[in-house]
């Protein structure tokens, strides 16, 4: 009897947790409605005459650096405005590919640098740094190796820094790829919860943003004003965004205007990807928010900066609902709790407000949103999932572990009749991760809850077991497949 109390206190702890956080939804659609005409100004007649540096940080990216690199020089801007520096990190093939497109580059008039440093000391952060202190520029575009700016970026950019305390616009991520299979479709889903309403609601709404990594513009005094480029967390990017923003710097998000992206085919490709984000939102929260908190700034904007920076930590709660759910359906057929089931029932709001949301990132920039909002219950499924390998990147980020920053393999993977080199030293190794281990345990273990659902009738939980199974052991399923295919 007080296990069965301990489990149901702990539970509705837990629970109480992702309802505030997924109410921060409803709170979002407030906003979107209140401030949907606050539309940045911009200069249509703006005279480009300044100095633009275009920054590449590269590492092994042999498959898309010719795509990236092509794409760029392809930009609409004067050539005696333009500098390309290709900051590569590389240790194989890709070397020698850069510098070959660079010398071809060259002769057709760029002014474009194959960058090397000796050693990957501070990651990407390192690398964008060592190019700040060499770049011309006093504008600084930043494109990852999987984005394929298009040819009007800079005109469409630039025309925003209208103010002397604009310090960075940024472009709204689009998927090239979005198309390519179920795990792509997802990722487009949930990105765009954070591209399409997060990011310019916040902007709108006057509070903090943050710089995407890619895909924008920065003032190069701006940088330099903040403290520049840090390697102390693993997104320099958020990092950077919050310290600009302090020392007073505003910022500017397009919504209209995209920058196309490769997402990630391959599950260990995305939960590496997803690992760097968690980690680093966690490392960031705990270095700036004592910073955030002391500031003069507003009230709202502390506690919408308090809300951006800790979203990550409802992981960990996460998979502790997942293991509790099992359990709480034979204590319901077994002991006097009705009561507590009863008031449960209002935890479903959580997965309204989240829904809601989604729905209109879906509507805002979808015609055909009823079709991808349809995936929203695997998308869920996904997130639950997901989980185990982001609870290990919370916990670590509280417990300051310190870990290399582990870059997202692609392939240049856009149409459907593209493939995965499953051969290639970029993907995982075919040793088995430890946590898909755990992943699978939990799949079998969330299957005991479907069964005891579906024995004790108790309809509204099946859905929810469901989604825990699903998502536990599709992560775990795809995460071996591709380690498997190279092992072979």
């Amino acid at each position: 009897m007080i296990i069965d109390e301990i489990v149901l206190v702990t539970y509705i702890l837990t629970m109480t947790v992702l309802l505030i956080f997924a109410s921060h939804g409803v709170i979002m659609l407030f906003y979107h409605r209140k401030y949907i005409k606050n539309i940045p100004s911009s200069n249509e007649n703006m005279t480009f005459d300044k100095k633009v540096t275009i920054q590449l940080p590269l590492y092994n990216e042999e498959y898309v650096v010719e795509r990236l690199i092509d794409s760029v020089c392809k930009i609409e801007y004067p050539k005696h405005l333009l500098e390309i520096q290709v900051l590569d990190d590389s240790n194989d093939d890709t070397v020698a590919i850069v510098d070959k497109l660079v010398k071809e580059k060259l002769s057709e008039g760029f002014d474009i640098s194959h960058i090397r440093r000796k050693d990957r000391k501070g990651f990407k952060a390192g690398a964008l740094k060592e190019g700040l202190r060499l770049a011309k520029g006093e504008l600084i575009a930043i494109f990852d190796a999987d984005f394929v700016p298009k040819k009007d970026f800079l005109k469409k950019t630039l025309k925003y820094f209208t103010n002397p305390k604009i310090g960075m616009v940024q472009t709204r991520w689009e998927h090239l790829n979005e198309d390519y299979s179920i795990l792509t479709r997802i990722q487009a889903l949930a990105l765009n919860g954070h591209f399409v309403m997060e990011q310019p609601i916040r902007n709108r709404a006057g509070f903090f943003i943050n710089f995407n990594g890619t895909g924008g513009v920065w003032r190069k005094e701006c940088i330099e004003d903040a403290g520049n480029w840090h390697d102390d967390t693993i997104t320099e990017d958020l990092d950077l965004s919050y310290r600009a923003q302090l020392k007073g710097w505003k910022f500017i998000y397009l919504r209209d205007f995209t920058t196309p992206a490769e997402l990630p085919a391959e599950m260990n490709a995305l939960k590496a990807q997803q690992f760097r984000w968690t980690k680093g939102a966690i490392e960031t929260a705990k270095k700036l928010l004592p910073a955030v908190w002391k500031s003069k700034i507003p009230l709202r904007i502390k506690l919408q900066s308090t809300f951006h920076l800790t979203n990550n930590i409802v992981f960990p709660f996460i998979l502790v609902a997942g293991i509790l759910n099992v359990p709480l359906v034979f204590i319901k057929n077994s002991g006097p709790y009705g009561i507590f089931f009863n008031l449960m029932s209002i935890f479903v709001l959580a997965f309204i407000s989240s829904f809601l949301f989604y729905l209109y990132a879906q509507k805002d920039v979808h015609t055909d949103w009823r079709k991808k909002i349809a995936l929203f219950p695997i998308f869920m499924a996904g997130s639950m999932g997901f989980a185990v390998n982001n609870s290990r990147a919370v916990f670590e980020g509280l417990l300051a572990r310190k870990s290399d920053f582990v870059r997202t393999p692609q392939f240049k993977i856009v149409n459907k009749s593209d493939h995965i080199v499953t051969n290639s030293s970029y993907l995982a190794s075919n040793k088995i991760d430890s946590t898909i281990f755990v992943e699978v345990i939990l799949a079998v273990y969330c299957l005991i809850g479907v069964f005891a659902s579906i024995y004790f009738m108790e309809i509204a939980a099946l859905p929810f077991q469901l989604m825990f199974f699903l998502g536990f052991s599709s992560v775990a399923g795809l995460s071996i497949k591709h380690p498997l295919e190279k092992g072979n």
